[in-house]
């Protein structure tokens, strides 16, 4: 087994039962993917558009593709056609946009809301209070080809534990309201993304659901 896949392994055994791991592959090459791939891991995560649909076509069929930075409106029309799931809508303008390009493609998207919990301006999302006002707008009753199955948050890149378990407390806090709020009845609003390489354990313990491993996977990145 690969150096690739044994990590895999290793992470699967520390990984509690029922957390999704998506292996974030960007900047890695194909090589390093099928050795994943080849692991048992079928989740990769990527966050340029044009290295997504690049990959999609050099990979196996049935990889669950996750588009994980960013989201420019121009590569929208791109990444709707390819991913599983949208993990980064962080605004309403965005979440319209890849509706109304969903329905184009003849796609229902799987989508996740950010939410901004970070002390850091460098990091997107919706704040706290745009959040909750998405339930008074009727933003998400009117989406017809997405479908919002979660929250993602990223918590500030610092080495105080304590102020990332907060941060993931706040966007464990606000998943639990939106569930039992707008969100009431509707089993798919069951993800919670908290966590990567660094800090993925504390935001297991937080409640999260899903987490996104790059550097203790594949290693450093490749520029």
């Amino acid at each position: 087994m690969t150096e690739i896949g044994r990590n895999i392994e290793r992470l699967r055994s520390e990984m509690p039962q029922g957390v999704k791991i998506v292996a974030v592959s960007k900047f890695h090459p194909v090589e390093s993917l099928m050795q994943a791939y080849d692991a048992g891991q079928r989740a990769f995560g990527e966050n340029r558009a044009q290295e997504l649909v690049g990959k999609v076509g050099m990979m196996p069929g049935d990889v669950s593709w996750h588009f994980i930075g960013k989201l420019q409106k121009n590569k929208v029309r791109m990444v709707v056609r390819h991913v599983s799931l949208i993990q980064s809508i962080d605004s309403e303008a965005l979440l319209r946009l890849v509706d109304a390009e969903a329905a184009r493609a003849g796609r229902v998207v799987d989508v996740l809301l950010e939410l901004h919990v970070a002390r850091e301006e460098t990091k997107s999302g919706f704040s706290a209070d745009e959040m909750l006002a998405l339930q008074d707008c009727g933003e998400i009753a009117a989406l017809r080809n997405v479908r919002v199955c979660g929250l993602m948050a990223m918590a500030s890149f610092v080495e105080d534990a304590r102020q990332i378990e907060r941060e993931f407390g706040e966007a464990r806090s606000m998943f639990e309201r939106l569930r039992c709020g707008m969100f009431a009845g509707r089993d798919e609003f069951a993800v919670l993304s908290m966590g990567m390489s660094d800090d993925w354990r504390i935001a297991v313990d937080c409640g999260s659901t899903m987490v996104r491993i790059g550097t203790t996977i594949f290693g450093a990145r490749e520029y």
